[in-house]
């Protein structure tokens, strides 16, 4: 039997835009149906599908609407398997009727948009987008705004993307999109001259100040670009993206302990997107392991994100250290990784190996038998326990762990050679070599 390894990395990635079908509604296929032939054909259609044999499904959803012609989540089911199928005519047809039905459920008006996006008909999707942000407001404008984008509808973007900053916040992508816009390669390039003028006209609007520090940015101007930064730092001092661009500009100017503030404000911030607080980490992170008089201010900013769910930050930190082979750091932040999460095997398996390159068996052993009761069907931690056994002369136990833990091996004769050399220690150890 294969063992699925446990020590495995996380990928993490997103998308640039897609349609998602995950939140509180009901699904359609969980109402109750009351008719026998209907719920016959109906979850008959449902097990077809299931198959992948959409052709069937389709015939037994029309023997459903031969019943029922006026049942909406019959031809919504109907529209998800045209969708599967590619034909995206009859799809269209099948989720419009269902949304005629019952324009109240999201689900339909999500089928529909699922056809047009998939059709890369970007312009009708859009109507469909704005219908459904009655439902999601804050998930589906993402989506609008990059529809915006692709249909070179930029003074539409750019304006979302003001109030999408004013209520959630920037993120890395509508970052992306408003420096896109404002460098020139949309319709709408706001001139340096205008947001001047704005500025003058309302000094306490944070955005003209932000789209100009992104333009002298994006033409290397990066005095120019700190000069506005301190401009807006002076008209709003409590304005989080100063803070940023500050960051930035101090970490450069060799002012670090103004940086290490500026970087506190922006990870404590509510407005800012959390990929951007990464970023201001990692660049602190490459200052601090080359200055160590600020590793202190390093860890204090990894505390910080001690509520991230979306990325282990102490263990992407001890990967850093572990890298460099520095490997006292790359401790402190695995461990701390597994106070974060106990449960983050990739992050066990990094600090059991930092325990062993550090000599600090007695963890070692602590470590990898806690987490044999976890997950008692882990080969390498059976070798990790068995070899810190060893090493602290506790040969009956490590002769018990590792003679356990070879069962477990599959296809890995490394491993394997491993368990037997350290077997063998403990054997000889105790006089049956």
């Amino acid at each position: 039997m294969k063992i699925k390894n446990l020590f495995c990395g996380i990928v993490l990635a997103g998308s640039l835009l897609g349609p998602l079908a995950a939140f509180a509604q009901q699904e359609p296929e969980e109402i109750a149906l009351a008719n026998n032939d209907f719920e016959n054909n109906f979850f008959e259609a449902l097990k077809q599908k299931g198959m992948e044999n959409y052709d069937k499904a389709i015939v037994a959803l029309q023997k459903c609407l031969a019943k029922e012609p006026n049942s909406a989540v019959a031809y919504h089911e109907l529209g998800k398997n045209y969708l599967s199928l590619k034909n995206y005519a009859e799809a269209e047809k099948a989720f419009k009727k269902a949304t005629e039905i019952d324009p109240k459920n999201r689900w339909y008006w999500q089928g529909l948009y699922d056809v047009y996006y998939e059709q890369k008909d970007f312009n009708r999707a859009i109507p469909i987008v704005v219908k459904l942000t009655e439902w999601r407001k804050e998930y589906y404008q993402e989506d609008l705004v990059s529809l915006y984008m692709y249909t070179q509808q930029y003074d539409k973007a750019l304006t979302l993307i003001n109030e999408m900053e004013q209520t959630v916040g920037m993120s890395e992508k509508r970052e992306r999109y408003k420096l896109e816009i404002l460098a020139g390669r949309g319709e709408a390039k706001p001139k340096r001259e205008a947001l001047e003028e704005a500025i003058k006209k309302d000094p306490k609007n944070e955005d003209n100040y932000i789209d100009l520090i992104y333009l002298y940015s994006e033409s290397n101007q990066e005095a120019k670009a700190e000069e506005v930064a301190r401009r807006l730092e002076k008209a709003v001092p409590t304005s989080d993206w100063a803070q940023v661009s500050l960051f930035k500009f101090n970490l450069n100017n060799n002012d670090p302990a103004q940086a290490t503030q500026n970087m506190m404000q922006v990870i404590g911030s509510r407005k800012i997107d959390g990929k951007i607080k990464h970023r201001v980490l990692n660049e602190f992170l490459i200052y601090a392991s080359n200055n160590t008089a600020y590793l202190p201010a390093l860890e204090k900013a990894v505390d910080a994100f001690s509520g991230d769910r979306t990325v282990n930050v102490p263990k992407e930190i001890g990967k850093f250290f572990f890298n460099k082979k520095n490997f006292s750091e790359a401790i402190r932040y695995f461990e701390k990784a597994l106070v974060n999460k106990d449960d983050d095997t990739e992050a066990v398996d990094l600090l059991l190996f930092t325990y062993a390159e550090s000599a600090q068996y007695d963890k070692m052993y602590k470590l990898a038998t806690k987490y044999l009761d976890l997950y008692p069907t882990q080969p390498q931690l059976y070798y990790y326990a068995g070899f810190a056994a060893n090493k602290l002369q506790q040969y009956s136990k490590a002769k018990e762990w590792l003679e356990s833990g070879m069962d477990f091996i599959v296809d890995d004769a490394a491993l394997s050679a491993k368990f037997k050399q350290q077997l063998d220690l403990a054997k000889k150890a105790l006089g049956k070599g």
